[in-house]
């Protein structure tokens, strides 16, 4: 059975629900899905998954969260060739680098030699009706490729 893997990093809930959202669809499209916030998890762990994705919120102008920096960097370091993956998160339209740790994350994952299953989704604070259907799409999108 194919396994989704999802790391996320929440302060306000935002993102955990973004992750929430994609997880219980890969579900619906009959896949293996771990769930996890990103202080319980080391990046190797996405060794063990078939898919690979990571759920962040931006902090301030353009931050990475602190919680997920370690996360962030040791991933840089693997090799996910063969790996399918996917970048989602929340943001803040008030600040200039929106949803800039969403493309941090995209780039990190392009170094590990994975391949993007699907472009990925920048969520405004809450994930309304909208943004629910687009992240539905999104893992649908990163099920086909990873099949």
């Amino acid at each position: 059975m194919t396994l989704a893997k999802i790391v996320y990093a929440s302060m306000t809930g935002n993102t955990e629900e973004i992750a929430d959202i994609v997880a219980e669809a890969f579900e619906n499209l009959d896949l293996e899905v771990e769930i996890d916030e990103c202080t319980q998890v080391d990046a190797e762990d996405f060794q063990d998954a078939d898919i690979c994705v990571v759920a962040t919120y931006t902090y301030g102008e353009g931050d990475l969260p602190d919680e997920i920096i370690d996360f962030y960097e040791e991933l840089q370091e693997l090799d996910l060739s063969g790996k399918i993956f996917g970048v989602c998160g929340s943001g803040d339209t008030f600040y200039d680098q929106y949803c800039k740790s969403v493309d941090d994350f995209d780039a990190a994952f392009a170094k590990t030699g994975a391949t993007r299953g699907a472009d990925s989704v920048k969520v405004e604070m809450a994930a309304e009706e909208e943004d629910i259907e687009n992240l539905e799409a999104f893992a649908k999108k990163i099920a086909e490729a990873a099949s």
